[in-house]
């Protein structure tokens, strides 16, 4: 049987049971243990299954149709948040040309900014409110604004980003997916962050360790098309697809 015939049985049963056993599979498919261990390997590395001792179990990918509105997201993981936005800020030099995404951890991102010959662009509210009370050369993009997440989206803001080349973008996400990407619920929101990741010459995504293995509607980058800052990683494979910054190191 060749390689990728195994692959297919092995997520197959894997999809049906949740999890799998190095001894069952070589007996099923007539192969050796050693074989299904190299197999398990390599399907791990792709982030198709999480290898465990004796076999792999499934990864976990939860479904997410809804979202919180701001005051809700923004009690949640605060530590977490906070040591991510404190990361994200270091990595803003004189000079640069800053996006800074709607978002509760692109928000707690701004209480560290200390470069002053740096210009923002945002499309969050609170964002630019924050951002000119601090002294900081900052610019609102225009659009519908969408209540959830008090953020300008809609074909006024794509046009608006449109007109700018970004240094860098610091962006929000609701969920991590290796096969999915970076998601988010609303199909508007998501088209703003797609325009502005095209636009910017360094994109990060700030999330911390729990939107790993979400996955919401609507895709608005491929992993492989940003860095992502988090507090931790918990599965490694993801490390394989994209650069991955730990603030907690």
């Amino acid at each position: 049987m060749l390689q990728d015939e195994r692959f297919e049985k092995i997520l197959g049963k894997l999809k049906k049971d949740n999890s799998v056993m190095v001894t069952v599979l070589a007996r099923e498919l007539n192969t050796s243990e050693s074989t299904i261990r190299r197999d398990i390997n390599e399907l791990h590395s792709q982030g198709k299954l999480k290898k465990v001792f004796g076999g792999a179990v499934a990864i976990k990918r939860d479904i997410i149709f809804g979202e919180a509105d701001v005051a809700q997201r923004t009690q949640k993981n605060v530590a977490e948040k906070e040591a991510i936005a404190r990361y994200a800020a270091t990595l803003i030099e004189d000079g640069d040309f800053v996006y800074i995404d709607a978002g509760t951890t692109t928000e707690k991102m701004i209480d560290y900014l200390d470069k002053k010959n740096v210009t923002y662009i945002t499309n969050g509210i609170t964002h630019a409110k924050k951002l000119i009370q601090k002294g900081f050369d900052a610019y609102v993009i225009g659009g519908l604004l969408r209540p959830s997440t008090e953020a300008a989206i809609g074909e006024i803001a794509i046009e608006a980003v449109q007109r700018y080349n970004f240094t860098k973008c610091f962006m929000g996400t609701n969920g991590i997916d290796i096969e999915h990407g970076f998601t988010t619920p609303d199909i508007s929101e998501a088209a703003v962050k797609t325009a502005v990741i095209k636009k910017a010459y360094k994109s990060f995504i700030l999330a911390d360790h729990t939107k790993f293995g979400l996955i919401s509607p609507v895709t608005f980058a491929d992993i492989a098309e940003a860095c992502i800052i988090t507090d931790r990683l918990d599965e490694e494979q993801y490390s394989k697809s994209t650069d991955i910054l730990e603030a907690g190191k």
